[in-house]
């Protein structure tokens, strides 16, 4: 297959990502020009993870390109469960922060549930709080979690209407793989969550027309596990070994091989990976909006 045949089925979540980050930017402008209100991102990070870093890093970088307030808290590693809860409920009062985003994983001694739970579910911008869970597998309006919204955005994008296509989600977490599958059952998918429980999981992967990898196993989905002409997102990251002392990403599906049955197909990097903090800006704009009952520009 050639280079062109392949171009046309790369999904580009880093080119839609520069698309939506602007069309966040145009809003945050036009809430600033018509109610004084500028959105707030807090982050809060403990410890000093390497990923951890760069990651708030790029966050608080494109906060500000979209015209937003970036707020960044850091705590030592050696910090308890209730300094991070205290500054938790301080953040919570602030009303010059409307979103909240908490770094994970934690250090050992601080439970993330609790940490999670003690978050406002308005201003809980990664979406992972229990009331925005329950808001979202009972078709309300809640904050959504950042990679599946991405990944549906991709999805309709390449796709446009979803309505009656079988969709497979591959994992189960309350991060990705669950919020995926509901966001798919509310465009009208039929929608099947596998695991490493399923039992000829190849086989029900070929059955997709829409096929989620989120296992977090570095190329466990192979060219035979797709069906012809299948959409695939591709959340994994995961870091090989490449020889001479290096190493470089890879996802959960086995690009060189599904690209030749897919008819579209998000790499890595560059596919869902810039779409998370793209969908952290939005919901941060979502959650100023309706904070202050304004309507919401994006």
């Amino acid at each position: 297959m050639s280079e062109k045949a392949h171009g046309a089925r790369i999904i580009d979540g880093k080119a839609f990502a520069a698309r939506l980050r602007h069309r966040v930017a145009a809003g945050v402008g036009q809430v600033l020009a018509q109610h004084g209100i500028v959105p707030g991102l807090a982050v809060v990070i403990v410890g000093e993870n390497p990923a951890s870093q760069i990651y708030v890093r790029n966050k608080g970088r494109q906060t500000q390109e979209a015209g937003m307030q970036s707020f960044e808290h850091r705590l030592p590693e050696s910090a308890s469960e209730d300094e991070l809860l205290t500054l938790v409920h301080q953040l919570n009062a602030d009303p010059a922060v409307h979103g909240i985003l908490v770094q994970l994983p934690l250090p050992e001694q601080m439970r993330e549930a609790a940490v999670i739970d003690a978050i406002d579910p308005a201003k809980d911008v990664d979406g992972f709080h229990v009331s925005n869970a329950g808001l979202l597998a009972t078709g309300g309006d809640g904050m959504v979690p950042c990679t599946p919204l991405g990944c549906l955005m991709l999805l309709k994008d390449r796709l446009g209407e979803l309505s009656g296509l079988r969709a497979l989600v591959l994992g189960r977490s309350n991060i990705v793989g669950k919020p995926m599958a509901q966001l798919l059952v509310k465009e009208s998918c039929t929608v099947t969550i596998a695991h490493s429980r399923t039992r000829d999981l190849a086989a029900e992967c070929r059955r997709a027309d829409i096929l989620v990898a989120a296992v977090g196993r570095a190329r466990m989905v192979t060219g035979d596990w797709v069906g012809e002409g299948a959409t695939v997102i591709d959340v994994g990251i995961n870091r090989i070994d490449a020889g001479a002392g290096k190493t470089r990403l890879v996802g959960d599906v086995d690009f060189d091989s599904v690209v030749q049955r897919a008819a579209g197909i998000t790499p890595v990097p560059g596919g869902v990976g810039p779409m998370t903090i793209a969908c952290l800006l939005h919901n941060t704009l979502v959650a100023a909006c309706r904070q202050n009952a304004i309507a919401i520009p994006v």
